[in-house]
């Protein structure tokens, strides 16, 4: 097997280990994609500033996110069905952040469970949540991550409505799964895939399955999915789900300034500047894009973070020079995992720590919490802030 040496080469090894129904999950936006084409392409368009002659002796990558101290500003995003990237994917993938010193979160559409998940790491996780109409169920969601010892709850704003992604209808994609010729075929292909699928007991959405009223097994989940994600959600519902946690709240799914302004008035820690990856709504800016003039309108009020299109780490470098304090990880970390499973995510962040900090070096900086606009350079000219 030839070398790894980016989140590329991980990639590739996925693709072909991993059923294509699933594979294409991951990596794939909505409609014609020019959002999620637009969240990688538009980092190329930043350019970065070299200085030389200057002490790179006794660097640092270590930073905090919303007061926690990480090895690197970098968090594994929500994935849903990470679990059928590998098989006890988010088990794998959170035990993977634990040994490098970055936050796991697990999303409310995972395979295994929050009670999985904390069971099987000796680090609390950070917990994603999508409000459905089933207020109970959600209130037992919320507390459920709290008796797992969960140190934030990450709350997606913009999936409301589900964007149509055509892979996911072009593969059958469905919940649960359709296991016709072409399904057993792809699985089939991929024989490690099946033996560990066959060798676990985590098969299923985890944290609805059993949990929600009326869900029991595979069967009553289609049309249970279909009717819940709550089109009602709005402002006022941030107060109650605040209250109800009790912990640090990461608003995620933020895109414009006036909605950046207004989560500072509903006590979030944190926000996440996001487009979901591309998979919502398409034709909206990358997420890079919009994210200076979002740190420009909240300032210090409250921490922003970014996802979408990171790929390596000068990506992290840049969003972090144009304000970010940490950035999520989403498609890197599912490569890893698909191609090599826990070894695979600790791969993709060594790979991205790596060239973060010989990024950092070369631009002249020490440590990375001293990055800032003025080690980039845009259009030939220095990008300054303001």
């Amino acid at each position: 097997m030839a070398p790894v040496v980016e989140i590329g080469d991980l990639e590739r090894l996925a693709r072909r280990r991993v059923p294509k129904m699933f594979f294409d999950y991951a990596d794939s936006g909505s409609w014609t994609e020019s959002t999620y084409r637009a969240n990688r392409e538009d980092f190329s368009k930043i350019k970065l500033r070299q200085r030389v002659a200057v002490d790179m002796t006794d660097r640092s990558l270590e930073s905090t996110m919303i007061g926690q101290k990480v090895a690197m500003p970098v968090a594994l995003s929500p994935v849903g069905i990470t679990g059928m990237q590998r098989a006890d994917g988010e088990i794998l993938a959170a035990r993977a952040a634990n040994e490098f010193g970055v936050p796991f979160t697990l999303s409310t559409m995972s395979v295994c469970s929050i009670e999985a998940v904390a069971e099987a790491t000796k680090k609390p996780f950070w917990f994603q949540l999508y409000v459905m109409r089933d207020r109970d169920f959600i209130n037992g969601l919320i507390d459920r991550a709290k008796a797992a010892g969960c140190s934030a709850l990450v709350l997606t704003l913009d999936l409301q409505i589900l964007g149509q992604r055509h892979k996911d209808i072009r593969n059958g994609l469905s919940a649960p799964p359709k296991f016709t010729p072409k399904h057993i075929w792809q699985m089939a292909t991929c024989p490690s895939w099946c033996l560990g699928m066959l060798g676990t007991k985590n098969r299923t959405f985890g944290n609805i399955v059993g949990h929600a009223k009326g869900v029991d097994d595979l069967s009553s989940l289609h049309s249970w999915t279909a009717q819940q994600f709550d089109p009602r959600l709005t402002w006022d519902d941030i107060e109650w789900i605040k209250k109800r946690w009790g912990g640090p709240l990461i608003l995620k799914g933020i895109l414009d300034v006036e909605d950046a302004k207004r989560s500072t008035d509903y006590g979030a820690d944190a926000i996440i500047v996001s487009n979901h990856g591309g998979r919502q709504l398409d034709g909206a800016p990358s997420s890079i894009s919009v994210l200076p003039e979002i740190v420009d309108a909240v300032g210090d009020k409250i921490e922003v973070h970014m996802d979408g299109g990171i790929r390596s780490g000068q990506d992290v470098l840049k969003a972090l020079c144009l304000g970010a304090r940490g950035v999520f990880i989403g498609r890197a970390f599912v490569f890893g995992l698909g191609a090599m499973g826990q070894a695979g995510v600790k791969l993709a962040l060594d790979i991205i720590a790596r060239e973060l900090d010989t990024t950092m070096a070369l631009c002249g900086e020490k440590r990375v919490t001293d990055l800032s606009r003025m080690n980039l350079y845009h259009s030939g000219q220095q990008w300054m802030a303001g």
